[in-house]
């Protein structure tokens, strides 16, 4: 199936008007239709050898908000101490997560014993499995902008503290905790990028023709 010129520019728009989003989230509830639809799109994310390794955990209490928030601040603690000078002090002004703020919350998990331990395509680069879950993220995220919807990535959390808040198995890893919600407005540029923490690299000096070539 053929996308037309229209339906073409729509999948850019999409793409280059993701934003992660911390503090803009409206207290709106996702309709389950709409919810349904971002999650199908997840699952239809490419996996290696069809293995679909992923669950979703979707988080609505507000107690296992607020459990989940206190992972992060313990995590965004340490992660404190890891800068130095101007650098330290732009990490503590910035706002980092809207667990609380966001209507739903969305953990993505990857299930490395799903399908059984020898999987076509996972042979030679076993963390294969691993990287299908991310697309299904990326998925999940692209769908809810063309919702109108805003999703915030919360790294800043160990996966210990996931797994007590949202009772995941030991064999299970957490990939992701994303935020969800409708918001009062989508910035232009990544917030990082406005923040002066880091600029967006050139594409030229990122894209290498038939061998690597050596920084000049």
């Amino acid at each position: 199936m053929k996308l037309n010129e229209q339906e073409r520019e729509a999948v850019y728009k999409v793409i280059f008007s993701r934003r992660d989003v911390r503090g803009e989230f409206l207290p709106d509830m996702i309709p389950d239709d709409v919810l349904s639809r971002i999650l199908t799109a997840a699952h239809h994310a490419p996996s290696v050898g069809f293995m679909q390794p992923w669950n979703f955990i979707v988080v609505r209490d507000p107690e296992v908000k607020r459990t989940i928030k206190a992972g992060f601040t313990v995590a965004h603690g340490e992660a404190t101490q890891m800068f130095e000078g101007e650098k330290r002090e732009i990490y503590k002004s910035l706002k980092l997560e809207g667990i609380t703020e966001a209507p739903v919350g969305i953990c993505v998990t990857c299930d490395r014993t799903r399908t059984g331990p020898v999987v076509i395509g996972r042979t030679a680069n076993p963390e294969m499995d691993l990287y299908s879950s991310v697309c299904a993220v990326q998925n999940l995220w692209l769908a809810a902008r063309a919702e109108n919807l805003g999703v915030g990535w919360v790294s800043i959390i160990h996966h210990d503290a996931l797994r007590e808040a949202l009772g995941i198995p030991r064999h299970i890893i957490p990939i992701a905790y994303l935020c969800i919600g409708y918001v009062s407005f989508f910035h232009e540029k990544p917030e990082l990028e406005k923040a002066g923490w880091l600029p967006r690299a050139d594409i030229e000096s990122l894209v290498h023709y038939d061998q690597w070539r050596p920084d000049t």
